[in-house]
């Protein structure tokens, strides 16, 4: 999988929003983790994946460039949709980069009103790998989890998920594969185990880059109206 599609993927994979940002504020106080802490976080994943059918929540994404010392942010919406083993990924950004996203059938669309154009990417052969790498957003198993990455449990915290406040699992997963390492080389994430919801993921590049998302005002397992999503060229996309 080329790295420009395994960037994207994992973007997706970490996007939100929240009213925390990429430091601590609004995040309470840090419960250590017990030795045995983690094997219970798991099954509870394990639980709470059977259920998921689908999420959608608003959305924000930092990205910090160190080379320039400098974040940009964008806001909109996302969703994800399961089906059977796979896992569907939409989402759109408001100006200035307007962006609309989607990944299906192992297939990555990105299309930019402002310029009109639309880019796809292909996991080819890859989409289990890319289905590993999103089911990090939103009703992955821990069992999966513990296939793919070796973790280590941080603890508990308390989260805003933008209208109360919720326990969270802090999560710091270094992936097995290769191919992920070499875009980052760890990703740290605060679960809702309750509803398998990732509500905050910082995912770090070998470069000193990161890509800092959190979920609010997550719509759990409710009808979606892909439409919303949906990518319209204006006349013929460049």
């Amino acid at each position: 999988m080329g790295g420009t599609l395994m960037r994207l993927l994992v973007l997706l994979s970490v996007l939100g929003c929240a009213l925390v940002l990429a430091g601590t504020a609004g995040v309470r106080a840090t419960a250590q983790a017990t030795p045995d802490r983690l094997k219970t976080v798991l099954a509870q994943m394990d639980a709470s994946s059977k259920s998921f059918r689908s999420a959608e929540a608003s959305v924000q994404k930092q990205q910090f460039e160190k080379i320039v010392n400098d974040t940009t942010t964008e806001s909109g919406a996302i969703y994800f949709l399961r089906s059977g083993n796979s896992t569907q990924v939409g989402a759109r950004f408001d100006p200035p980069n307007a962006q609309t996203i989607e990944y299906k059938n192992g297939t990555l669309t990105i299309y930019t009103a402002g310029t009109n154009q639309l880019k796809t990417y292909s996991a080819g052969q890859n989409q289990a790998l890319a289905q590993t790498i999103l089911s990090l957003g939103a009703g992955g198993s821990g069992s999966d989890l513990a296939a793919n990455w070796d973790i280590d449990d941080l603890g508990r915290e308390q989260m805003s998920d933008g209208s109360r406040m919720v326990e969270v699992e802090k999560l710091d997963l270094h992936s097995k594969d290769a191919r992920v390492r070499n875009s980052y080389t760890h990703i740290t994430m605060w679960i809702d185990l309750m509803r398998d919801i990732s509500l905050k993921q910082v995912a770090f590049a070998p470069s000193g880059d990161t890509d800092t998302t959190i979920y609010t005002h997550i719509k759990l397992n409710q009808p979606l109206d892909l439409k919303a999503y949906a990518i319209k060229c204006k006349g013929k996309c460049s």
